[in-house]
């Protein structure tokens, strides 16, 4: 961290609340880039990176006698990026901010544009309450205009939609969700951003993934991959133009479909029987050109 803030820096510090119900700013703010956040966020500051964050400022909020309020404001340079990292963590009760927010345990999230937002009461109680979601409110305001979320949640089929969603280009936090493999058989990277959606849970639980490369040898090589390294029972006899399905017996006696659709990669896990596996794959891959 620079001693001095950068312009940006003073630009986004802008954006925050002076102060909200007694609570004010105690002077110190600070501000961190891709290479210092480990400095301020230990761990988790991985996540932040995996989404290709620009910028984050923090100010502390103080009241004597009380709890401090924290606000992380975070520039991720795009919108696709800001939903990324919000749908990294989606428990919690929505709180109607921004682009999509959840509280819990008093810390308070949401995405708008460009921009992700954490607002963290150190103890939570019906004071910190009241000004967690005055000051949520007043940085959303600012925050604004609204952005796109990524296109690739538009192709996540109609029935997964009410289940959770997450969108990533990097395979450590595909994995963290959804177990691929310890390599990145998908070749996730910045031409390669994929969508998962998970419905169900436990035993009922059941996932699909869609990855968009830009082109379709990326997409090959994806297939490829996937399917070698998850020793397919059976390769189906179908193949239809440029669709080829793999079908996959999994550990606990349900089933998994992979397969290429154009340049996507598209993968269903956790059905009960072959016959909906290979169903449920040709349902996922059917709008994906």
């Amino acid at each position: 961290m620079s001693d001095a803030l950068s312009a940006e820096a003073v630009r986004l510090l802008a954006l925050l609340p002076v102060e909200a119900q007694g609570w004010k700013g105690d002077g110190a703010d600070q501000a961190f880039d891709r290479e210092t956040i480990f400095e301020y966020i230990d761990g988790s500051g991985e996540v932040f990176r995996a989404f290709d964050m620009r910028l984050l400022v923090s100010r502390r909020y103080k009241n004597p006698g009380r709890a401090d309020v924290v606000i992380d404001f975070f520039d991720m340079g795009s919108s696709a990026d800001a939903f990324g990292v919000f749908s990294h963590d989606l428990e919690g009760e929505d709180w109607g901010l921004g682009q999509g927010s959840l509280y819990k345990g008093g810390l308070l999230q949401f995405w708008r544009g460009r921009y992700f937002v954490s607002l963290f009461a150190e103890s939570e109680n019906p004071e910190t309450t009241a000004v967690l979601a005055e000051m949520g409110k007043a940085v959303a305001a600012a925050a604004g205009p609204d952005g796109p979320k990524p296109d690739l949640v538009g192709f996540v089929p109609e029935k997964w939609r009410g289940g959770q969603v997450r969108y990533f280009h990097n395979p450590q936090i595909l994995n963290y969700h959804f177990y691929v493999g310890s390599e990145n058989v998908l070749n996730l990277g910045p031409e390669a951003a994929g969508v998962l959606a998970i419905i169900g849970a436990k035993a009922e639980k059941r996932a699909c993934l869609i990855v968009r490369y830009k082109d379709e040898a990326g997409a090959e090589a994806a297939r490829t991959g996937f399917l070698r390294v998850y020793s397919p029972e059976t390769i189906a006899p179908e193949t239809a133009g440029e669709r080829a399905q793999g079908l996959i017996r999994l550990k606990d006696g349900r089933f998994a479909a992979a397969g290429r659709a154009g340049r996507f990669f598209c993968a269903v896990f956790g059905e009960p029987a072959a016959d909906s596996a290979l169903a449920a794959w040709k349902e996922a891959a059917a709008d994906l050109e």
